[in-house]
């Protein structure tokens, strides 16, 4: 293992003194040693439902999530993406980190690193799995580090930092938020910074070698802690080169296989999950051979399940998982599938066409405030987009469900919660940025959701026991999460999405409606059901928005 990490360092920094890796795999090996035993089922996460979450607005802070711990497991879940809860001003919604070491006050009161724990082990007890997101591309401007580097060009931590005299340079660069954002330099004293989201979280200089160590002390600490895993955000912007676009650059992935191999060297089984907004053939780059990220988000499958569902017709769907869009993955790796996110239901080109765009802006922007990014995005909850009709939202559920891949479920979209019109002008006032995304956050009002649990006529119910039957089935069969995918045509209907999911000896059959009538289907011989796991009615007859899931 020494040898990869001084074969990536030379990739690196090949003029920088090798002495200075050595001494920090010193720090490596103190926090091996010390190291808990290793998960007992290293690839865990491909058999997981992931429940993504900002901890005070789900429920207060960790003290209130741990009270709701039950009501997780009892819905199928067995992994929680806590959304940042790393010390912050919470200028971006906690991904503006300005204390890597420490959680937010807030969500932990005086006795911080205990109360996080006590959660920690309360949720490995429930058998629930925790990761949480690391911001590593940036920080925020109140970070000690930043606040000494504007101290002047001498202070040694200035080259923690990209800064230019006039702004010239990364003119390739796109501007991330755009419509928000009008350039990726900032003034600052008689220079200006580099920054590829807001203006107020510098870009952290990776040809610095201390901010590697810095970042890799950080997943170091926090694994020791009992974290699980990390969701490593913007990964694909890490290392800034002239006259490139700054996006998915060797030294980049040559960054991301250190964090890997010190993670893996210390405790194997510690998940790094990558977000890079790109096309999947971009994507699974940052799995590497197996030796970079072991999962990454299907960025481009989610715009393509509403497509699919407002034409009526599966095929986008089997269009996006065609290898010849989704290349096949190393082994051990594994995409991460979602309907909705604590971002905007994303639109970019790099994964859709301008048609496509088009189109689905078109059908599931339905008020002109979801407009995020000036076309490029809708800001808007499951249950908005899909016009609060528990038929469309749980026909998305299955979809997902059945697919390929490891399922993100959205804190709130499992009762059906609405857009957060106060919360969003709140954070206007409070950020000064109108960003649309805090359209789709806000807090759960638990006294309200509970009541509409109890009533069988609520949307909240009608979602929620739907959601809670599939997880539920699901987690039975180790073929949703693992298994090949084999897409049918049943009847010559269109509307009619059919794939079998076979792994070992389990083969299912999944079939979607996408219609909004009835349809018939007849399968072939060689498909008899044996059992329908959602206790849905038998026969060839599936209603409208209807689906099925057959064990063969």
């Amino acid at each position: 293992m020494k040898s990869t990490f001084i074969s990536l360092w030379h990739q690196l920094y090949p003029d920088a003194d090798e002495n200075l890796l050595h001494n920090f795999i010193q720090t490596i090996e103190v926090y091996r040693q010390s190291a808990h035993a290793s998960q007992s089922q290293p690839d865990w996460y491909k058999d997981a439902v992931v429940y993504s979450l900002y901890v005070d607005l789900f429920n207060h802070d960790f003290e209130g999530l741990t009270r709701k711990l039950p009501y997780l497991q009892s819905l199928g879940v067995n992994c929680l993406w806590l959304l940042p809860i790393l010390d912050s001003p919470m200028r971006d919604a906690g991904f503006d980190i300005k204390d890597f070491f420490n959680i937010r006050p807030d969500l932990t009161g005086t006795n911080g690193l205990e109360i996080f724990r006590t959660f920690l082990d309360k949720a490995h007890q429930c058998g629930i799995y925790v990761i949480f997101d690391v911001a590593i591309n940036h920080c925020s401007e109140e970070l000690h580090w930043f606040r000494e580097a504007k101290k002047g060009r001498e202070n040694p931590y200035r080259n923690y930092f990209i800064w230019s005299d006039d702004a010239s340079e990364f003119k390739e660069a796109r501007i991330i938020f755009k419509g928000i954002e009008e350039s990726n330099w900032e003034r600052c004293g008689d220079a200006y910074y580099f920054h590829r989201f807001f203006n107020f979280q510098p870009d952290l200089n990776y040809k610095n070698p201390e901010v590697l160590f810095a970042m890799c002390r950080t997943l170091l600490y926090w694994q020791a802690t009992g974290v699980d895993g990390f969701r490593a955000d913007a990964i694909p912007y890490l290392w800034k080169e002239a006259g490139t676009d700054c996006e998915n650059l060797p030294q980049t992935h040559a960054v991301v296989k250190f964090f890997r191999a010190i993670l893996d060297y210390v405790k194997p089984g510690t998940l790094l999950l990558a977000e890079a907004c790109q096309q999947p053939k971009e994507v699974v780059a940052y799995l590497g051979n197996g030796d970079e990220c072991h999962a990454a988000y299907h960025f481009p499958l989610m715009p393509r399940i509403y497509k699919a569902l407002a034409m009526q017709s599966g095929k986008p769907i089997e269009e996006t998982l065609d290898p010849n869009f989704t290349p096949p993955i190393p082994a051990g790796t594994q995409w991460f599938t979602f309907l909705r996110c604590h971002d905007e239901l994303s639109l970019e080109l790099v994964y859709v066409t301008e048609e496509e765009r088009k189109y689905i802006h078109e059908n599931y922007c339905l008020d002109k405030k979801w407009d995020f990014r000036l076309g490029e995005g809708i800001a808007a909850r499951l249950s908005e987009l899909l016009s609060r009709d528990e038929r469309k939202i749980l026909l998305a559920y299955s979809i997902m469900l059945s697919l390929p891949g490891t399922p993100v479920i959205y804190y709130g979209d499992d009762v059906a919660k609405l857009n957060d019109e106060s919360y969003y002008e709140e954070q206007i006032k409070l950020n000064g940025k109108d960003d649309t995304r805090f359209l789709v956050r806000g807090k759960m009002n638990w006294p309200q959701i509970e009541k509409e649990l109890t009533d069988p006529g609520s949307l909240a119910f009608k979602v929620n026991s739907g959601l809670k039957q599939m997880l539920g089935a699901r987690n039975q069969y180790k073929a949703f999460g693992r298994g090949r995918i084999e897409f049918l045509q049943l009847s010559g209907n269109k509307s009619v999405l059919a794939y079998l999911r076979e792994y070992q000896n389990e083969k299912l059959l999944c079939v979607h409606n996408l219609s909004h009538e009835e349809v018939s289907i007849q399968l072939p011989e060689n498909l008899k059901p044996r059992q329908e796991l959602l206790g849905k009615p038998d026969g060839n007859t599936i209603e409208a928005l209807g689906y099925r899931w057959f064990v063969l």
